[in-house]
């Protein structure tokens, strides 16, 4: 909503000094967005003055028509002597009444006026149009003022060049601020002065012998006022205070009739319609559309009409959208027309906004008036609109108001809110005390009565205070939002984090400590990825929970794995250049059983039952934290310090072991066939829990199928791990390392096992063989070859012992290599290479 300072100065005697600046700052005090004061006329000076045109030579031998005229402004050039001047435009004639800069000026833009020769002839100023002074960006033409002006006249006050006005940014709330009505209130309670209320109006009393009017749903319109004036000189313009105030709002002046209904719009919030009455057929009606019925609205396009639009029509049926756009067949005819519009009908009506905000959402046509319907006007307006309208065509076309007067209007009572005195104190934190809260409620236009317990009857104007806490929120604005003290809240002792919840913040800063970068997906997925990935048609991650109402329709389902959202950040990222990526999510999956019950309805009105939260909460699916990585490009960058490494399966599985080894377990790895991992490079990560092995995860390359389709990098390498799995196999809580006092004894190890035996078998034999003084234990090689025979493959482990209370001898570790080799030997038949 724009607001010129000059026309709010005729609702609210502002104080002389006060500027838009002034203004701005009260009103977002008080709760209005008002982004900015644009300064009309800033830079400009004059002399700017009337002249009226006594001459025009047309000048020949130019590629377009240019005019030599002589003009007649009066004594502002100082010597009275008609001004000599060149122009192009072709819109006026001799005798008509312009808008003359003459040498010495400043236009808008520091556009400097001075004579000049152009075209032969010597131009001691300009004739200007609408856009050449800021006022509009029409270049059709240059200004004709009406013939009542004379020449000399000072333009720049004539129009009204120098203004403030204030842009509004109005919330859905605030419709009634969709006014210089609305605003102004702001503005006189603001500034604690009172309000010339323009809508307070003798408007004569409905009688019978009105247009005939019949409303046949009463819920899509309350409220329909007619009236009718005759005699409408077809050729009068609005004056030009009319059409700079437009202008000034962002309107664009068509004609005086639609001028006029625009003008008490903005003044008042009530969306008027004007019908030439030559042009309707018989009573007007308000109904709803029938299916398949067409509108051609003002605008020229042909409507289908939807069977819940809300339509004013005449005997021929549809003449308009209610509340949204009149129809073509009624509209009022402009000054251009061989037959001009000489009596209208004026609609006020007040619509149904839900009504209206539907229909102009499924039309695409949002409009002045749907925009001030659909968020809320006043019902008690719309008489006095229609009354404002009647007294400016009266005064302004010469019209003549017939003395019926239509209203039809649907019974509805006051509405009144039970508020206790104290209320906005206890929202705000605040003592405001009775007499602030009925004074403040009051200045918004309430009725209030009552001592402790107040019965506020809300204004007409202001559909949006339904309950106390929006009363209390009008207290609050009005007396500040600034003076609300800062006040930190105090919550109960709590008991810190979960162990769940710290695991989940370690595995995030371990992954980050080993070079990962984390990133946050979307948790919905397409089921095409399920083909992609080459699941089996049985595949339990197959099994998704789909929304009712995705974000997105290519992807209309919950993530069953975390795979897909971080295939799609490492194809984007390698696309824009990062060819060397590590990324890392942790987030939740949705694993739904299928035999989950339907959800129940929750009231509203209460807290729900324990039974109903519960019922409610065995209708989700299962929801498990995991952790996963993607891995393209290098590992290890080359240097002066020697060559790179690219990433492969064993950086993976490492990323599984530091996940794990946050929550204290130590994974078994053994070689898996799972979707979308390439069949011979692909791990099971398992864990062990109440002495029984889970899996917990998978690790490993994607399959080149899977990589060809999803256009990611070559040998991309992931890994995905279920940390709730990992917490239940954890021991207990994860405590700091204790600092060995005692040095260890390494000793190494090479088993030849055969080819088929996992080196993770031979790992646990060697852990269980070893006892309590084997403090780790790290495969360092494997190695195949003819020295050990077809078929066998060579592990050389580091073993490293220590003991909490002494130093050990050789002869201990020795012996504990030996037993540790012993239970290998015994449970996957290895041999020691060289023995």
């Amino acid at each position: 909503m724009r607001v010129p300072l000059s026309w709010l100065r005729e609702y609210v005697d502002l104080p002389a000094g006060v500027t838009g600046r002034d203004v701005q700052a009260k009103l977002i005090a008080a709760g209005l967005e008002v982004e900015t004061v644009e300064q009309l006329g800033a830079g400009l000076s004059g002399p700017l003055v009337v002249g009226q045109v006594l001459t025009i030579e047309e000048l020949e031998g130019f590629k377009k028509p240019i005019r030599f005229c002589t003009v007649d402004v009066g004594q502002a050039n100082g010597t009275g002597e008609p001004q000599e001047l060149i122009c192009g435009a072709r819109n006026f004639r001799e005798g008509d009444k312009v808008v003359v800069v003459l040498p010495g000026a400043v236009l808008p833009g520091d556009f400097k006026i001075a004579a000049r020769k152009t075209y032969g002839r010597v131009s001691h100023g300009m004739i200007c149009s609408a856009s050449e002074l800021g006022m509009s960006d029409d270049h059709d033409g240059i200004i004709v003022l009406p013939p009542e002006y004379e020449p000399g006249t000072d333009a720049i006050e004539l129009l009204e060049l120098r203004d403030e006005v204030l842009d509004i940014a109005v919330t859905p709330d605030r419709g009634y601020c969709l006014s210089m009505r609305g605003v102004a209130r702001e503005a006189a309670t603001a500034y604690g002065l009172p309000l010339r209320d323009p809508a307070l109006l003798d408007v004569p009393a409905p009688n019978s012998y009105g247009y005939q009017v019949q409303v046949a749903d009463p819920v899509g319109c309350d409220r329909f006022t007619a009236r009718t004036v005759t005699g409408l000189d077809p050729h009068a313009a609005s004056p030009v205070w009319l059409q700079r105030r437009l202008q000034k709002a962002g309107m664009r002046p068509v004609s005086l009739t639609v001028d006029v209904t625009n003008y008490v719009m903005l003044e008042l919030g009530q969306p008027l319609h004007a019908y030439d009455r030559s042009r309707v057929d018989g009573p007007i009606g308000v109904r709803r559309a029938e299916p398949g019925e067409k509108l051609t609205t003002l605008d020229g396009t042909h409507r289908v009409l939807d069977a819940e639009d809300l339509v004013i029509t005449d005997n021929r049926g549809p003449i308009g959208l209610a509340g949204v756009m009149g129809g073509a067949d009624t509209e009022i005819a402009d000054l251009a027309a061989e037959v001009g519009t000489t009596e209208v009908v004026i609609e006020a009506a007040h619509f149904d906004p839900v009504s209206i905000a539907r229909t102009a959402r499924r039309h695409k046509l949002s409009s002045e008036a749907s925009r001030r319907f659909e968020r809320g006007v006043d019902p008690a307006a719309a008489s006095a609109a229609a009354q404002r309208t009647v007294d400016l065509l009266v005064l302004l076309a010469g019209a003549t108001a017939e003395a019926g007067v239509t209203e039809v209007v649907a019974p509805r009572g006051p509405r009144t809110i039970t508020l206790r005195a104290d209320h906005p104190d206890r929202v705000a934190g605040v003592t405001y005390g009775r007499e602030t809260v009925v004074r403040r409620l009051q200045e918004v236009g309430c009725d209030v009565y009552g001592a402790d317990d107040l019965t506020v009857t809300v204004p007409s104007w202001r559909p949006d205070l339904a309950d106390p806490n929006d009363l209390a929120e009008e207290v609050i604005r009005l007396e500040g939002y600034e003076n609300l003290p800062a006040t930190l809240p105090r919550p109960p002792a709590g008991r810190g984090l979960t162990e769940r919840q710290r695991l989940h913040r370690r595995v995030g800063r371990a992954l980050a400590g080993a070079g990962y970068v984390e990133v946050l997906n979307y948790p919905f997925i397409g089921e095409d990825v399920f083909d992609q990935f080459g699941m089996a048609p049985d595949d339990t991650r197959r099994r998704v929970v789909r929304l009712v109402n995705p974000l997105s329709d290519g992807e209309p389902a919950l993530r069953t794995t975390l795979l897909p959202g971080l295939f799609a950040a490492l194809r984007r990222n390698d696309g824009r250049g990062g060819h060397d990526l590590a990324l890392f999510e942790t987030g939740l999956v949705f694993r739904p059983s299928g035999d989950e019950p339907a959800a129940v309805r929750l009231p509203v009105d209460r807290r729900p039952s324990d039974e109903q939260l519960a019922a409610l909460d065995a209708a989700l699916p299962h929801q498990p934290r995991r952790a996963a990585v993607v891995l393209a490009g290098a590992r290890e960058q080359a240097g002066w310090w020697g060559a790179g490494r690219n990433a492969t399966w064993a950086d993976a599985v490492e990323a599984g072991r530091t996940v794990a080894r946050e929550a204290g377990v130590e994974l078994i790895v053994r070689q898996d066939q799972q979707a979308p991992f390439h069949p011979g490079r692909c791990a099971a990560l398992l864990a062990v829990v109440d002495g029984q092995e889970i899996l917990v995860g998978n690790a490993g390359e994607i399959h080149p199928r899977v990589i060809k389709a999803l256009g990611l990098p070559e040998r991309t390498c992931a890994m995905e791990i279920e940390l709730d799995r990992l917490e239940q196999a954890a021991p207990g809580p994860v405590t700091a390392p204790k600092v060995p006092a005692f040095p260890v004894a390494t000793q190494d190890v090479a088993l030849v096992v055969d080819a088929s035996v996992p080196a993770a078998d031979v790992e646990t034999a060697l852990r269980a063989g070893a006892g309590d003084l084997l403090e780790s234990l790290r495969l360092f090689d494997v190695f195949t070859g003819e020295q050990i025979g077809e078929g066998r493959k060579s592990l050389a482990y580091a073993l490293r012992f220590r003991a909490p209370d002494r130093t050990l001898t050789a002869d201990e570790a020795s012996a504990a290599r030996d037993a540790a080799v012993a239970a290998a030997v015994e449970r996957t038949g290895a041999s020691l290479r060289g023995a």
